[in-house]
């Protein structure tokens, strides 16, 4: 059905530990519906991420910040109806995972719609909820770089870790991500060398987005795979695969591909 995927299985949680003891790329892309969401099961796509992305490429929003948890909760439910095979992960919107307590009701929603597994963004205070969560049997994606609930802390969508001091911020926040329980992580517009240290060290599997091909998997928002206008700025790490792939499906395949072999993301869509 599509080239160079393991095998047709329903992925698992333990089954993303395998793939990185294997040496085995994966693919990950966002979807907000039953349609899209089929598609990229269909074809090879091994996660699939219910994002807070949905609040501006979706709703029309400036910032993810506006996304709750009922959003969340509904394209999970539409998303998950498209699945036989992905695994699905359904992002904690801002201001949900403020105490652990508020993380495990909206997980518990999440779960309840279909997704295996919940992200957090960022490291600190959040290692105290991964641990909470996953102690409660949640499975927990990190996500570190540029984490975009904190675009009015940083001043914007810009590359991290650039400097001696974020870099090593970043690494050690990586391990303790990892130790209170994170079985995924996700690393967003980190500079291709420092992505490609947190991979070798981390036991985990990393999915890059902006941050080179050292990492153990990538993903990319659906309107981006697609070419689509989403009156944001262009990043440097997006491509256009529909161009390549000739359709929605044929799209999915060659990021799927090109992922796998290695082929994205290349120079051109990393940074230094």
């Amino acid at each position: 059905m599509y080239a160079n995927a393991p095998n047709d299985k329903p992925w698992t949680v333990p089954m993303l530990a395998e793939a990185k003891r294997d040496g085995r790329k994966l693919a990950m892309l966002t979807a907000y519906d039953t349609g899209f969401a089929r598609v990229f099961d269909e074809n090879g796509i091994e996660l699939i991420l219910v994002g807070d992305s949905l609040g501006m490429v979706a709703q029309g929003h400036n910032s993810t910040l506006p996304v709750t948890v009922e959003d969340i909760a509904y394209h999970t439910t539409c998303v998950a109806r498209g699945l036989k095979r992905a695994l699905l992960i359904a992002d904690m919107p801002f201001g949900a995972d403020a105490t652990p307590e508020r993380a495990l009701a909206a997980s518990i929603r999440f779960l309840q719609a279909g997704a295996t597994m919940v992200k957090l963004e960022g490291a600190g205070h959040k290692l105290e909820t991964i641990r909470f969560l996953v102690e409660r049997e949640i499975p927990v994606c990190g996500h570190l770089g540029l984490t975009p609930q904190s675009v009015l802390r940083l001043g914007g969508y810009k590359v991290q870790g650039r400097e001696d001091t974020a870099a090593m911020k970043l690494r050690e926040d990586a391990r303790l991500v990892e130790e209170a329980g994170a079985t995924l992580m996700v690393l967003e517009c980190v500079p291709s060398p420092l992505a490609a240290m947190v991979t070798a060290a981390s036991t985990i599997p990393t999915i890059g987005i902006g941050a080179g091909p050292g990492c153990d998997g990538q993903v990319l928002v659906l309107h981006d795979l697609l070419g689509l206008n989403t009156g944001h700025r262009r990043p440097k790490f997006v491509k256009d695969f529909l161009a390549e792939g000739g359709s929605v499906a044929g799209a999915a395949r060659a990021f799927g591909d090109a992922v796998r072999s290695g082929a994205f993301p290349d120079a051109e869509h990393s940074y230094a």
